[in-house]
Parts: structure tokens; sequence; C-alpha cells
């Protein structure tokens, strides 16, 4: 990805939650949106079976409609501010006419990857009603907080912050950047949900399974590359030391049994990728 271009991961995982939509016998998320925000001529060039042999598709599906979970049951006890960071393609406001009428939504992108869905949201009558405010940003350059100083945020509420499938394409310095920022600008008892890899995986040398190899070089080969991870063992250690409660650490494996146990939707584990779910103090 180069500054003036969309993320070509954040277009590849909406075409596979449209794809899990429009296909899976029983789908964890009902995403009719993620089509109509991509172009055509992407939507065109991309085959079905490309997208569910990746790796990363489970993960994808997995990790939305694990985030969504937590922020309904957030949004259940008076949360009502969300923000998602490194938001892509994602359609919630549009998907949850009603849940997202509710609560202030807050969408933090790369300018070029929010340009684009901005113009292509703006084709779409419908998709007027109920708009986020968006709020472009590099965070490799520019940290959260001040990014969020440019918006109606209420620091002095909690919020629900979403952060999918972005740390993976950060350094760690701008990982822990970020987790700082959050916990610095959000109330106590905001929550944060966010996926990362299992950095031992990007260790030089590591015997990593075949499949997240492919994936690496895939992204790697879109100028998205892997850069960083955290270690699940320590993780809780490095979150409260940043100032987060740990409540939830789920791996692949665990991910799959909750949402997929019966095999139904034929969603295949990925153990590097996790989701994790924290609270600040």
């Amino acid at each position: 990805m180069t500054p003036h271009d969309p993320s070509r991961t954040a277009i590849a995982t909406s075409l596979m939650r449209a794809l899990h939509t429009r296909s899976a016998p029983s789908p964890l998320l009902h995403d009719d949106w993620a089509d109509r925000i991509v172009p055509a001529e992407i939507r065109r060039a991309v085959p079905d079976a490309a997208l569910r042999a990746n790796a990363a598709f489970a993960d994808v599906i997995l990790r939305s409609r694990c985030a969504e979970d937590a922020l309904h049951v957030a949004q259940a006890h008076g949360i009502a501010q969300y923000v998602l960071i490194g938001a892509g393609f994602d359609s919630y406001p549009q998907r949850h006419d009603s849940a997202a009428g509710a609560l202030s939504i807050y969408e933090v992108d790369h300018p070029a990857t929010q340009a684009l869905k901005r113009r292509l949201l703006a084709n779409h009558t419908a998709a007027q009603a109920g708009q986020p405010h968006y709020i472009a940003a590099d965070l490799a350059h520019e940290s959260l907080a001040t990014a969020l100083e440019r918006s109606p945020f209420d620091s002095s509420r909690p919020a629900f912050f979403s952060w999918l499938g972005v740390t993976m394409y950060l350094s760690r310095e701008a990982n822990l950047a970020t987790l700082r920022a959050v916990a610095s600008c959000a109330a106590r008892g905001s929550e944060l949900v966010f996926t990362y890899v299992d950095e031992a995986l990007l260790r030089p040398g590591h015997d990593a399974p075949a499949d997240f190899r492919e994936l690496q070089q895939a992204v790697a080969s879109a100028g998205e590359g892997f850069l960083s991870g955290f270690d699940p063992a320590g993780l809780a250690a490095l979150l409260l030391s940043l100032g987060y409660e740990l409540l939830e650490d789920l791996g692949g494996d665990a991910l799959v049994q909750r949402y997929d146990a019966a095999g139904v939707n034929g969603l295949r584990s990925n153990p590097a990728a996790h989701i994790t779910h924290a609270r600040v103090r």
C-alpha cells in the first residue's frame, strides 16, 4: 500500500464478508453492503474460490462477529460511542440501523482508503442515514488521540473501540502507541477489541504453518506485509502495564468452537490469529 492507494487487504476483507453472507449455510454475519462498497471492477476480478481459500477467510468472519457481539453487550450496559480504528470497508452503520442509531460512531482510517469508501457510499441513498463521523488519519504518523480531537468524540464518556486486522501491519512501537492512546483518551470502563498474530510466527527461522506462510507472502506482495505481533502468554501483563484489564483472549481454535463448533459453515481454525477484549482501568 502506498500513501495514495486504498488498502488492498481492506477491500479483500469486505469481499470475504460479502461471500460469507451470500454463500454460508448459516451466516455469522449478514453484510449485504460489503459488495456495494467495493469497486465493481475489483469485485469482478477476484474469484470467490480465491477468497474462500485465503488463510484469513475464517478469521475475518469470526473476528467481525466476535467484536460486534462484544459491542452489543457493551451498548446494553450503557456505552454509546463506537470507534472503529482502521475501519476499512466495514459497513456497521448501514447493516445495523437501529443499533447504530443509538451510537455515536467514529471511523478512523487511512485517507486513501476512507476516501474511496466514502465515494462509493455516496452512490447509495440508503447509506446516507446515520452517517458516522469520518476521521482520516495515518496512525503510523499520527496518534489516535490527536485524530479523535478533530471530531465530536467525548473522552469523558466510555466508548467501545474496535481495532480489527490492523496490528500486524504496524510496527510494535506504533501498536504500543495506539494502545496507550486509547487508554489515555478513553474514559474508565471503555472497552477495546483488537486482533493480532502470535509474534512467534514472525521470528526468523520459525517453522510457521504453510497456510500462514502463504498468507504472509500474499499480503507482502500487496505491499502490506506483517510487521509485528504479540505474545499471548505475556499479553495480560502488557495490557495491565498500559492501563487495561484483560477480559478475554481467544485464538482461532476457540473462535471456531464458539461460533462454528458443528462445522456448519466449514470455517477452518487459524491458531496464529487472536482476538483480545480488554477494559480501560
